[in-house]
């Protein structure tokens, strides 16, 4: 049986790249969650929780949660062919793990389009400044994976089974 043949959807068909045209779609409720794992070396574990997840700049979960949201917010602005929504919820929480941080972005909005792209952004964000907040600790910091969890309400639905 032939594997039904997948195409680029942001090409038109000059092969050029566009927004993809939403107007003859429905709207409906469309959620994502991604993650971003933050890992960090032991003694950058050892001080943030020692001092209360803060460095000399700050609280640094609550400031990653502030720059998810907005970034979550504003992803059209960064990534070209996302489109602009007006998000109806976003919540980015942060957990200590093993070998670091673990963020994990939700963002839901009624649309024409989904959100993955701002679940993913909104991680990213939070995690680039968990980086910026302990960079003074230590340069040796790795952000990685960032991975979409799940996604509902468009027309294909995702879920991913199991965490690396």
């Amino acid at each position: 049986m032939p594997r039904p043949k997948r195409t680029l959807t942001h090409l038109d068909a000059a092969n050029r790249p566009t927004m993809v045209d939403v107007g003859s779609k429905t709207a409906t409720s469309r959620e994502a969650s991604a993650e971003a794992l933050v890992k960090l070396p032991r003694d950058v574990i050892k001080a943030l929780k020692a001092s209360g997840h803060r460095t000399k700049k700050g609280p640094v979960f609550d400031t990653a949660i502030v720059a998810g949201v907005m970034a979550a917010k504003r992803t059209h602005e960064i990534v070209p062919f996302c489109h602009p929504l007006a998000l109806e919820r976003c919540t980015v929480d942060i957990s200590d793990t093993a070998g670091g941080v673990r963020i994990v972005c939700s963002v839901a909005v009624h649309h024409k389009t989904g959100v993955e792209m701002e679940a993913l952004m909104g991680a990213t964000a939070a995690a680039l400044t968990i980086y910026d907040m302990c960079k003074a600790l230590s340069h040796d910091i790795t952000i990685g994976p960032v991975r979409l969890l799940a996604k509902t309400g468009g027309r294909r639905e995702f879920k991913r089974n199991a965490r690396p």
